[in-house]
């Protein structure tokens, strides 16, 4: 939870050092883990051992350059995951072995996970958002289109496992690098 804490406060950080208060204002701008509790994401978590948080709130209209400034805050939750993941690998290297390295090692496996999940470009994931904001306004404009069908198409690509393959592979390569 403390990990999905982190991943949703760096939104609304992102958000406000980009001119967006709104999180701030609904107490979202916390690294308190409650702040980001999804209650569905929650019992999810408990009973699949995939969960999710809120989805951050902001208003476009409070950015400056709106198209950039959604895939900056969109960027800003996976990336908190490698840079916390890049952190668990130094404390890994200088952990004795045993059960404190073992969790270290999990904790930096989770963050590469969600990093990667969270970069594949499908609707309600953060990819989907940094994508946009990359595209220019036309292609823009026909990526929203698919909007409607992401949840159908990521869990497509959950059952038919691409997925996995998607997100560990750079997650094992990832850590080879790491550790």
């Amino acid at each position: 939870m403390v990990v999905i804490a982190i991943h949703e406060f760096s939104h609304s950080f992102a958000a406000y050092k980009l001119g967006d208060a709104t999180a701030k204002i609904s107490g979202r701008l916390t690294l308190n883990p409650l702040a980001h509790l999804d209650k569905f994401g929650t019992l999810a978590l408990l009973f699949f051992g995939i969960g999710w948080g809120k989805p951050v709130p902001f208003n476009i209209f409070n950015l400056k350059n709106p198209k950039r400034d959604q895939a900056i805050i969109a960027f800003a939750g996976p990336l908190s995951n490698l840079l916390l993941a890049l952190a668990l690998s130094l404390v890994y290297k200088i952990s004795p072995e045993g059960l404190v390295s073992s969790a270290v090692f999990m904790l930096m496996q989770l963050n590469l996970i969600l990093a990667f999940f969270n970069l594949i470009p499908v609707e309600p994931l953060d990819g989907f958002k940094v994508v946009l904001g990359l595209l220019p306004v036309g292609l823009a404009e026909d990526w929203l289109g698919t909007k409607r069908y992401g949840l159908y198409i990521l869990i497509f690509l959950i059952v038919t496992g691409v997925v996995e393959k998607l997100v560990f592979a750079p997650v094992g390569l990832v850590l080879r690098l790491l550790v």
